[in-house]
């Protein structure tokens, strides 16, 4: 069924036939109304006169007052969700009402931005790109209304490093590709983790795209050695060190993790980055990208230095094992525990001697610079759009 939007009104309505049609998670009633005017159009589906499915993105604003994300990402699935009938808007926790939801949707013929006014959405995909968005009191009053009116959404928040370590390591299956962690913030514990393993590296428990990360490196005359991606330091003694970097440790809650030697493919060392979508009751993996460190060995984070590989250039059945099982426990762990996760990343690797270790997960995946792992990313996506909003 068509339906149109009158942008003066800021209302819905169709012009097909007279009857009870509904839009949105809240089933709110659509007016009929015979005479069209200029205003935008769709073509939606329809399941016992419910009319979608309609997708709402949920955002975040900068702190200028714009509106950010990832805007590719949600003007292909905009196009992708009108070419199977439904429609996506994007929003922000400021834009939620108590009956509605004021939001932008893109507009393909036009290929513009238009801003709307519309019913709460039959699912909620989070987007929300910083930590403090998500957890300010707004956000989680909606992810409450959410839950109060049964309509799904994903993925619930961002992961913490630290919690998912003490997920996994109490999984049967998960811990066994565990590298050791500890938290950062006692220097007896953190100097006894680093006399045992020599070199570790040093995380942020809540940050991603590899920022913040150092490496800290015991020297055979006790000195300490520490790798930024940008700069380096050397300090006598880990007294010194602790002296200097005890409130940055502490403050931002760091942990400390074994370093991990990762096989090598043509002289540089390789990581895994798998995609992974929920399908029906289980989790499959959509895309798998291998980056190489290049410019520096800290990490293999594209925007860091790291160099894109095809998968096929390392793949073998071993690595399809491993990346299957820990994809489909990962999936499913966090669901359980966290809230449902339709999508997430994984940051994993082989070592040089041939045993696995899974890193870290992400729940808001960068996009991957393989096009075709983006290309069914969007399609898995809206299929899972599909499936959860019941259409």
């Amino acid at each position: 069924m068509k339906i149109f939007y009158d942008r003066f009104a800021a209302e819905w309505y169709q012009n097909e036939m007279e009857g009870i049609y509904t839009l949105g998670g809240d089933k709110k009633m659509i007016r009929f109304d015979p005479a069209a005017g200029d205003d935008f159009s769709f073509d939606l589906g329809m399941k016992n006169n419910h009319l979608g499915p309609l997708i709402g993105i949920m955002t975040a604003r900068k702190g200028n007052g714009a509106v950010t994300g990832n805007g590719p990402l949600f003007i292909e699935l905009q196009k992708k969700l009108i070419s199977h009938g439904g429609i996506s808007f994007i929003f922000t926790s400021e834009g939620v009402r108590d009956d509605f939801i004021e939001g932008f949707m893109f507009l393909p013929a036009q290929e513009k931005w238009f801003k709307i006014t519309v019913p709460y959405p039959d699912l909620v995909y989070n987007r929300i790109p910083f930590r403090k968005s998500e957890q300010d009191g707004k956000s989680q009053r909606f992810f409450q209304t959410l839950k109060e009116k049964n309509i799904p959404f994903f993925n619930p928040c961002f992961i913490d490093k630290y919690e998912l370590y003490s997920l996994f390591k109490n999984h049967p299956i998960l811990k066994q590709y565990l590298p050791e962690t500890i938290l950062a913030y006692q220097e007896k514990d953190l100097y006894s983790f680093l006399y045992k393993h020599k070199n570790i590296y040093l995380k942020p428990a809540q940050s991603a795209k590899g920022k913040g990360i150092y490496r800290l490196k015991l020297n055979g005359d006790n000195e300490i050695f520490l790798q930024g991606v940008i700069k380096t330091e050397l300090f006598p003694t880990f007294q010194t060190f602790w002296e200097k970097w005890e409130m940055e440790l502490t403050t931002k809650e760091y942990l400390a993790q074994e370093e991990i030697e990762s096989a090598q493919f043509e002289g540089k060392r390789f990581d895994f980055r798998i995609l992974v979508h929920a399908e029906q009751d289980d989790y499959e993996v959509t895309g798998i990208g291998i980056r190489g460190s290049d410019q520096q060995e800290l990490t293999t984070h594209i925007p860091l230095g790291g160099r894109l590989l095809p998968y096929l250039r390392v793949q073998t059945d071993e690595h399809d094992d491993f990346i299957q099982t820990i994809a489909k426990h990962a999936g499913k762990v966090l669901s359980g525990e966290l809230g449902f996760f339709g999508e997430f990343s994984i940051d994993a690797c082989v070592s040089q001697s041939g045993h696995y270790y899974l890193f870290e997960v992400n729940s808001k995946p960068m996009s991957f610079d393989e096009t075709e792992i983006e290309e069914r990313k969007i399609e898995r996506l809206c299929s899972l759009f599909f499936q959860k909003a019941n259409f």
